[in-house]
């Protein structure tokens, strides 16, 4: 008996090591699985603040020689980049002017809204059904005139309801909002809810997302709050997918409905308040985020947190500089006019009561700063001239124009002002929609998102004590869990999308507040088939997804990797140890993966230790016989910023044709090429786009363009 007990209990405990091991090994898997995902997602949002940057750069510093330049540079920016002025005026004219055919069988909405109304759009979306484009517009336009009249941050109390819900990111997966309303009830008086934002974007049903929860706003306005979120910004999703889902449901009035919802965005409240001891915005803060500057700006200005209003800017700076220059030539009648309205009067309306503040925390800060800024500056602005003519010689416009100079030097006083306290407000804002935390303390760049900072305990603990809060609730973060604490639980991520990344990848979550504000979670999982998997089968299916996308990521920087392989390998044999291979691809691509534990995952095998970097590649092709006709370098610009063309091949395609010209091809290549800088020939662009055009109308379709740059994975692990 006791020789049975005892080889039970050695039996027992082997299992339990063994089981402990295969549980540790499974979550290194999906840690490594959760890293390769969050990583190329930073790096696509860093991506296209980059090209943003390239575009927003020709826009402000560059005055076209010609015709044909002004069109195909305004067509890719200047069209996306109107503040909508005539968003309103379009849609008083517009919608009313729009016919339902008695053969429509959605949703019918009238104003104002009462809930039954909200609950009939409700129920026709889980139906699939789609509403008129008469019945969006006019939504929108109301919603846009409630949000005016609201504060930048809410004012919340628990005590006119029993208790309040904060929902996270939801991305545009109508599933999981329904769900949360399933299981939490709908917005009314006795239930409040708090969206924080990132509502579009990825999922499918981003336009559905938003009139409903629009819809609610107006019907039950005390019982919804609305935040701001990264994703609430044109020109986000001009890449995420957003605009083309909205151009696809609605074609021939898609363009208004963007503009009236561009303008709808800017108007979100920035951040909410929860019994002055709770706030709660989309990203995080900084150093500097101070809540009574927020909540004095003017937030509509930023239709885009990506941009600043350089422009205007900088026409109001050369109107204030021609004006000096015009009074110089000595005329006394304008000088006589200038003393009855002062050159300060030309600024009237721009300074209010927290810009002379602004200026007053200016001068009572050193003088250092200011003083590398300006210094900086000239710096750039010497190089500006010889930036832009590389530029135009890439992307082969002319070299002679005539562009008239605004230098810092000729800037007054109040008109530098004006310049900082914009880029003041502007990072206060990018701020609270970009950051994220980090264990370390202290706060700096946020390199790998492009924007906003990461911040720490020590800065979460000032801004709290600063403004007598207790708690930071922020989204912006796929968790895991759907939820996360951290800085000693005074910072709680709220994530609501389920499934984010890959079915199974992660729960959605929200929290609930009652008067005595302790937090209480609710978890839950769309997929049902998810249930039926094992935890193994679960990781193994997000991991094969994650890896896929890596192959990807990898085979798009094939000539900067063989580069760097070719220069571990000093005899020019070919090989690489698999530790130069680690550091290779850590130094290219820039990820922060644990190369080394992906390694079996990502090289079949690798005799006495040493990988052939050449045959490496050959698993991963393209699969079309398109690339036997291209540039290799062209090829490889063009699949590793194919989400760059799409986005710009979907505004230049203004009639939603899904049709774009040799010549339009042909510039935005050039532009990208310069961008990337990678020397293309127009033979090779030439080339390539005969090759896409199957049926020779002179003519390339934007969905074959991509799929022809579609990666084929043909390893055998």
């Amino acid at each position: 008996y006791h020789c049975t007990a005892g080889t039970a209990i050695k039996a027992a405990i082997l299992i339990q090591r063994w089981y402990r091991q295969y549980v540790a090994r499974l979550e290194v898997r999906r840690r490594c699985t959760w890293t390769i995902f969050q990583s190329i997602e930073y790096a696509g949002e860093q991506d296209q603040i980059k090209l943003h940057d390239f575009f927003s750069y020709l826009m402000e510093h560059f005055t076209p020689a010609s015709g044909n330049e002004q069109d195909h540079i305004s067509q890719i920016f200047t069209q996306t980049n109107e503040s909508c002025k005539d968003a309103e005026w379009a849609t008083h004219c517009f919608y009313g002017n729009i016919e339902i055919s008695d053969s429509y069988t959605g949703p019918q909405l009238c104003f104002p809204l009462t809930p039954a109304h909200v609950t009939t759009l409700l129920e026709a979306f889980k139906r699939e059904q789609q509403l008129h484009a008469r019945y969006v517009l006019e939504l929108l336009n109301e919603t846009r005139k409630h949000l005016e009249h609201l504060p930048n941050i809410s004012h919340v109390s628990t005590c006119y309801s029993k208790e309040i819900t904060i929902c996270g990111d939801l991305h545009g997966q109508l599933d999981d909002l329904l769900l949360i309303f399933y299981k939490n009830g709908l917005p009314s008086p006795e239930k409040v809810y708090i969206f924080n934002g990132d509502y579009v974007d990825r999922g499918k049903y981003s336009i559905e997302i938003l009139l409903i929860l629009f819809a609610f706003l107006l019907a039950y306005p005390k019982a919804i709050y609305l935040n701001r979120g990264n994703h609430e910004d044109y020109v986000i999703n001009l890449r995420y997918g957003f605009t083309k889902e909205v151009m696809q449901k609605y074609q021939a009035h898609g363009r208004i409905i963007l503009k009236l919802i561009q303008r709808v965005f800017s108007w979100l409240p920035l951040a909410t308040i929860i019994d002055e001891k709770i706030l709660i915005l989309h990203g995080g803060i900084s150093e500097a985020t101070d809540l009574d500057f927020l909540s004095k700006i003017d937030r509509h200005k930023y239709a885009s947190a990506l941009r600043r209003s350089k422009r205007k800017r900088f026409e109001q700076s050369k109107q204030v500089s021609d004006q000096e220059q015009y009074f110089s030539r000595g005329n006394e009648q304008c000088l006589n006019k200038s003393d009855q309205t002062p050159r300060k009067n030309l600024l009237s309306g721009v300074f209010n009561l927290h810009c002379h503040s602004y200026k007053s925390q200016r001068r009572k800060s050193s003088g250092t700063t200011c003083g590398k800024e300006k210094e900086i500056f000239q710096r750039v602005q010497c190089s500006v001239e010889e930036g832009l003519e590389k530029c135009r010689r890439k992307v082969g416009f002319s070299n002679t124009h005539d562009e008239s100079k605004i230098s810092r030097s000729m800037l007054d006083s109040d008109t530098q002002e004006i310049l900082d306290f914009n880029n003041h407000e502007w990072k206060q804002i990018v701020d609270i929609l970009w950051s994220d935390p980090m264990h370390q303390e202290g706060c700096i760049a946020n390199t790998v998102r492009g924007g906003g900072c990461y911040f720490g305990p020590d800065v979460t603990e000032k801004i709290l004590q600063k403004h007598q809060l207790q708690l930071l609730i922020r989204s912006h973060e796929c968790k895991q869990e759907g939820y996360e604490f951290c800085h000693n639980e005074k910072v709680l991520t709220i994530f609501s999308a389920s499934n984010y990344y890959e079915v199974g990848s992660n729960k959605g979550a929200y929290v609930k507040l009652g008067p005595d504000l302790v937090p209480h979670f609710v978890q839950y999982q769309v997929s049902q088939s998810t249930r039926k998997l094992t935890l193994r089968q679960r990781v193994s299916r997000v991991e094969r997804s994650a890896l896929g996308a890596l192959r990807k990521k990898i085979f798009a920087h094939k000539s900067d990797l063989i580069s760097a392989f070719e220069h571990y390998d000093k005899n020019k044999t070919g090989n690489i140890s698999l530790n130069d291979w680690a550091n290779a691809l850590e130094t290219t691509l820039a990820l922060g993966l644990p190369w080394r534990v992906l390694r079996s995952q990502l090289v079949p095998s690798a005799p006495n230790g040493l990988l052939n970097f050449y045959s490496w590649f050959d698993d991963l092709a393209i699969e079309k016989p398109i690339a036997q006709h291209v540039q290799p370098s062209l090829l490889e610009m063009l699949y590793r910023s194919r989400s760059d063309l799409e986005t710009i091949f979907r505004i230049i395609d203004s009639d939603n044709s899904g049709l774009i010209t040799f010549e339009e091809l042909q510039k935005t290549c050039k532009l990208l090429s310069s961008h990337l800088k990678i020397d293309v020939s127009d033979k090779a662009i030439g080339d390539l786009a005969r090759s896409m055009d199957f049926n020779k109308d002179g003519s390339i379709d934007i969905n074959e363009f991509l799929e022809a740059f579609r990666l084929v994975d043909n390893s055998s692990y």
